[in-house]
This record gives structure tokens, sequence and C-alpha cells, in this order.
């Protein structure tokens, strides 16, 4: 495993509610996403690309570049980068620069549930290409693009019960490489989802998500390794890591 984790009442019950809500049955997942295997590209363009988010099976094999992200490959090969984390929060304005192994070895911990966002501090994104150049270049992205986007890799790694709140931006893909399990929210553009940008998705998981009516709830999903969420433009999206997790996206910009 990526590292050993801290028990956390707090954090565990949360995740334990999310992962068997109320009215499913222990092992059965809640999801509201559509998961396709073999899906064709002109298929992907007819129902998803433009209109809703699909989870996607069996387009590409990354085994080998799963297999370089244990922990002890990765502080092996990168524990002297110097890497820029970001706040959990909405607008992650704030940066701070210091040597991947000392996140690691010192950062990356379950989130605590009262911190707020802009006290996370995570690595996605900002990532250093030229210095993981021997890292990216074993990745598989998944083979579907859009006319007239190029597309943009966005790398992280993050402990149990970290996550960005609700945001958007262009479309994308995201992938969990390493850690088993991510869980998203989405909503389409023209309906704002009701949260606090400075509070983690673990904090509105616990605080507001129990409130909502049937109808004011999240499309909803928990991603597996090995699977890739294409979630279309300007799409509202909150994640969870359900476990301490290593995962990429490839944004379409």
């Amino acid at each position: 495993k990526l590292m050993a984790l801290e028990a956390r009442p707090l954090l565990w019950l949360a995740l334990w509610t999310l992962a068997v809500p109320a009215r499913t049955a222990p092992g059965e997942e809640h999801c509201t996403v559509e998961r396709r295997a073999d899906l064709s590209y002109a298929e992907f363009v007819q129902r998803y690309a433009f209109s809703r988010p699909v989870i996607l099976q069996g387009l590409t094999d990354n085994s080998r570049f799963r297999d370089l992200c244990t922990r002890q490959r990765l502080l092996a090969s990168f524990g002297d980068s110097v890497v820029r984390l970001s706040t959990a929060n909405t607008y992650s304005y704030q940066k701070v620069d210091l040597p991947f192994e000392k996140y690691v070895e010192q950062m990356l911990h379950p989130q605590d549930p009262i911190s707020m966002g802009n006290d996370t501090l995570y690595f996605f994104g900002d990532n250093n290409f030229t210095e993981w150049a021997s890292l990216f270049r074993h990745y598989s992205p998944p083979p579907f693009s859009l006319l007239g986007t190029t597309p943009a890799y966005s790398f992280g790694i993050a402990g149990a019960g970290s996550g960005v709140p609700f945001h958007w931006h262009g479309p994308g893909f995201s992938e969990v490489i390493y850690g088993a399990r991510s869980r998203w929210f989405l909503y389409p553009p023209e309906k704002t989802p009701e949260f606090h940008p400075n509070k983690t998705t673990l904090a509105w998981l616990r605080d507001t998500y129990p409130a909502l009516t049937p109808s004011a709830r999240p499309l909803e999903c928990t991603i597996q390794a090995g699977e890739v969420l294409y979630f279309p433009d300007r799409w509202w999206h909150a994640t969870l890591n359900l476990d301490t997790s290593v995962f990429i996206s490839t944004f379409l910009g």
C-alpha cells in the first residue's frame, strides 16, 4: 500500500456512510453514472461527449504505469524532486513547494474532517513534466479526444478523505491508478450545487449531502482502479478519495 492509514473515527464513519448509503445492501455500490465497456468513438461523441458523464471500462492497459506508482518506486525515482502543492478548496489559490519525499512522509495522511480547504494541502496538478517524464511516458491516456482540443495531464497523490470541492472547467478524463477508489459527485452546468468553496468535500458530505432531497442530489459514483471517468465541459464536480490514491486526469483544452 502507498502508506499505512491512521485511524480517525469521524473520517471512517463518513466514508462508510458514503460507501454503503441507506437503502443499499452491504457490498452494493450506489452509482448513478453509466458504466460502458467496448464503447465506440462514434457513440461516445453522440451520446456523452457534450451531454453527460460516463465511466469507461477496458479502454487502456496502464498496468506498467501502475507498477511504477507504488510508494517505494515513486520515492526512489522522485524523492528529491520538488513538487508544488495546492490547497483543497474550490479556487486553490495557495501554492507550497517542498520535496516529494517530505510530502509523502509527513503530509500524506487521511483528511482531518474539521480542517478547512485552505488549510489542507495536497499534490495534484502543477506537475513538472520534464522532471517526471520517465514516469509519464508509460501512461496510456484514453484514446478518445474532442475536435480542436489538446490533452494535458494532471497527476496527483493524496490521502484518504481528501479531494477537491465543487468546481468546473473544460472537459476531461480522470483515472485512479493506485489505491483503488475515488468518489465523484457531478452536476450539469445549469444546476449549481449547494456548497462552501472553502469547505472540503468530506465536510460537504457530512454537513450538506444528508439534507439534500433526491431531486437535488448529484450524479455520483465510485471510480475503481483501471476505470476512466469522462466529464463534459462546464460540469460541476467534486472528488473524494476513499483510499490513499495515485490518480491522473487528462484535460481537453
